[in-house]
């Protein structure tokens, strides 16, 4: 008989919480096949089995957190092969509990707002998951019944969603971070008409040859490590009352996913070509939206970037990824009449970039001319080298 337990996913994840079993007790199980999927305060990871044999038991039900370490399941290997144990905490042996019934997976929750499902109606749709959970296949084979237009309904006003484990975590260290670093904010506005017209020119070479999109992230991304090169305080951390400046820069960029944002990190980005930095870019986000980001995808990051602007949004003052002492957010990209050095008059592209800080650790001042230098490198170095 072999337990199984909560492995350690990196070297700040101390806790996860179960997402769901890919396994019943009873089920055979290959050694380095997929046992179940956590979720921690960074990644979602699926757990392999250390060994073969039959689930006995599961010791550890959806939506519960668990430390390093603590006990997840029994295997019986071969030679020691009995027959399943019926655990309170087996999703397919228990009775159905409150707990397992509410619990939703992020697949779910999206998938009951894109047939716009509300969960007032959650009750009405047959359950076949482990503990009488709601799967995707149940929403997908749900036929609603339309209602009689001369039939009057009542229906709560407001509902309450679960907030899922990645979410919890995001909330939790936003608040760390806003009420332990006095954040202060910059704004200044970039005229990215040039850089523009240079994708828009080279974006079908580039892709020939690369094989992934040329995008202003990229370009903010080098534009980024070449301005803290001049300003190396904006990338550093704060340890009690020493500053922790680092040479190398890792830059997280943040990522929409279906349960959040997710932000991998770009590793030593100043030592990469614009081609490089492109096509980690196009793989981190490509991970993180599949749920395939490893634990070492999303840590030692440095400093933050998040485009917002995506969603045409102007301006955004984000909060600070905790222990890094700032962040960069975009806004969108959109056309104005602006008077040129010359005193003519032209239509210009332009984005807002923002930059938040902790105030501990650098001035206003400092910020400033990280922005300008940032600003400079956006409108002047528009090259592919």
């Amino acid at each position: 008989m072999e337990k199984i337990t909560l492995p350690k996913l990196g070297e700040s994840i101390v806790s996860a919480t179960v997402v769901q079993w890919f396994k019943k007790v009873g089920d055979r199980i290959e050694r380095d096949e997929p046992l179940l999927e956590v979720s921690t305060d960074k990644v979602n990871s699926e757990i392999p089995s250390p060994v073969a044999g039959i689930l006995q038991e599961i010791l550890a039900h959806p939506s519960q957190e668990l430390q390093v370490g603590e006990p997840l399941a029994t295997i019986a290997t071969q030679g020691a092969v009995a027959a399943p144990v019926a655990s309170v905490a087996a999703p397919i042996a228990a009775a159905p509990t409150q707990e397992n019934e509410t619990f939703l997976t992020p697949a779910v929750l999206r998938l009951l707002q894109e047939r716009k499902i509300p969960l007032a109606d959650l009750d009405k749709i047959p359950r076949s998951g482990q503990g009488g959970r709601l799967t995707k296949k149940d929403i997908e084979d749900y036929q609603p019944v339309a209602a009689c237009p001369y039939k009057t309904h009542t229906r709560s006003e407001t509902e309450r969603v679960p907030m899922t484990p990645l979410r919890k975590a995001i909330a939790e260290n936003m608040v760390k971070s806003f009420y332990e670093a006095p954040h202060a904010s910059l704004i200044t506005e970039v005229d990215v008409t040039s850089l523009v017209k240079f994708i828009a020119e080279k974006k079908q070479s580039f892709l020939q040859e690369h094989g992934v999109k040329l995008t202003i992230t990229a370009f903010v991304a080098r534009a980024m490590t070449r301005a803290l090169q001049a300003y190396p305080l904006i990338n550093s951390s704060l340890e009690k009352d020493t500053i922790l400046m680092k040479r190398f820069v890792n830059l997280g960029v943040a990522v929409s996913v279906d349960q959040g944002v997710m932000v991998p990190v770009i590793r030593n980005c100043q030592a990469l070509s614009l081609s490089d930095i492109s096509k980690q870019i196009a793989d981190l986000a490509d991970k993180a939206r599949t749920h395939h980001l490893s634990p070492q995808d999303v840590q030692e990051g440095s400093i933050t970037m998040t485009n917002f602007g995506m969603t045409g949004t102007l301006i955004g003052v984000p909060i600070i990824r905790y222990p890094e002492v700032a962040i960069v957010g975009l806004g969108a990209i959109t056309k104005k009449v602006a008077a040129m050095p010359d005193d003519s008059i032209a239509i210009r592209s332009v984005m807002m970039v923002s930059l938040t800080f902790d105030h501990r650790v650098l001035d206003g001042l400092y910020g400033c001319g990280f922005l300008k230098e940032l600003k400079k490198h956006l409108e002047e170095d528009i090259a592919l080298s």
